[in-house]
């Protein structure tokens, strides 16, 4: 990649850490297939902000969701049968999950009470739902990831619309995984994490996608995860193989590379906060949030019409 001018370095600090009270070191079904076997107690996903300023965050392994509040303090809203993984609020009361074992499921955040939304299409389980996105009008765009990869490029990319119709916009993703849209609704940008890099999905106004690119490529042994959008348009990229956040002008240049701590896995990502302006990451592997204040605020998020 050649630049012509190399993007500003900046360092992510510590928010918050999981209280270990809440950390599980054991052996789990999800870590068995996804980390090799490792002993994890936490892997932390899906970041979101409700109206008062309190964090969510998912807690793939155990199927828990927790709350964080404005001074980092931990509560457990959540814990079930489950592999939750992103979110978005439905309404101010509801979260909706990207569950890879179960489909899209809600969230009661005042009950705790997690009940399904969509859990197969035409009869069918989904491969293993990962990351979603509300547009203006309500249509909720949501990955389909699995186990896809370079090896086998079937992971999808779904549009559910208000309606409750449910189309298909890829089928050929070698593994689907974070997804923003552009401050305009026109373009959706799609994380593939297996093939390192970011796809950008053209949707048109017939409904159906055409002219699908690679947006940006990225390098190491993990490629783009969850993906942000700030109001100046440009698309904040967690790396967590790298242990960065990307910040990319329209031209996939790199403006600002964010480093986590050493060893971090910054795996999603999200603003709040005064203003809007601080972005705050998930660090999975160790039970973290980091965070870091930026010069433009996040992009509004939609929510479901």
């Amino acid at each position: 990649m050649f630049l012509l001018q190399a993007p500003q370095i900046r360092e992510l600090g510590v928010f918050t850490t999981m209280p270990e009270h809440f950390r599980r070191r054991e052996r789990s079904e999800w870590a068995d297939a996804n980390r090799g076997g490792t002993v994890t107690d936490a892997f932390l996903e899906g970041p979101v902000f409700d109206e008062a300023g309190n964090l969510y965050v998912t807690d793939i392994p155990w199927g828990r969701i927790f709350r964080i509040d404005r001074e980092g303090a931990w509560t457990l809203v959540a814990e079930y049968d489950g592999e939750p993984n992103g979110m978005k609020f439905l309404n101010a009361q509801t979260l909706l999950i990207t569950d890879y074992k179960n489909g899209l499921m809600q969230l009661n955040v005042a009950s705790g009470q997690v009940t399904p939304y969509l859990q197969r299409r035409n009869s069918e389980r989904f491969k293993g739902v990962n990351d979603l996105v509300f547009d203006s009008e309500g249509n909720l765009y949501f990955t389909d990831q699995g186990q896809s990869g370079l090896h086998d490029p079937s992971g999808r990319l779904y549009r559910l619309r208000p309606s409750g119709q449910l189309d298909l916009l890829l089928s050929n993703v070698p593994s689907p995984n974070g997804v923003a849209l552009s401050t305009d609704g026109r373009v959706l940008y799609l994380a593939v994490t297996r093939g390192n890099c970011v796809w950008r999905v053209p949707l048109l106004p017939d409904g159906s996608v055409a002219k699908v690119s690679q947006f940006f490529t990225s390098y190491g042994p993990s490629g783009p995860d969850g993906l942000a959008m700030d109001t100046q348009g440009r698309l904040l990229v967690a790396n967590p193989g790298l242990g960065y956040v990307w910040v990319l002008n329209a031209r996939a240049e790199p403006e600002v590379v964010l480093r986590g701590i050493a060893g971090s896995s910054i795996t999603n990502l999200a603003f709040g906060g005064e203003n809007n302006n601080t972005l705050y990451v998930t660090d999975s592997t160790h039970g973290r949030v980091l965070c870091a204040a930026l010069d433009a605020p996040g992009a509004p998020l939609h929510r479901k019409a």
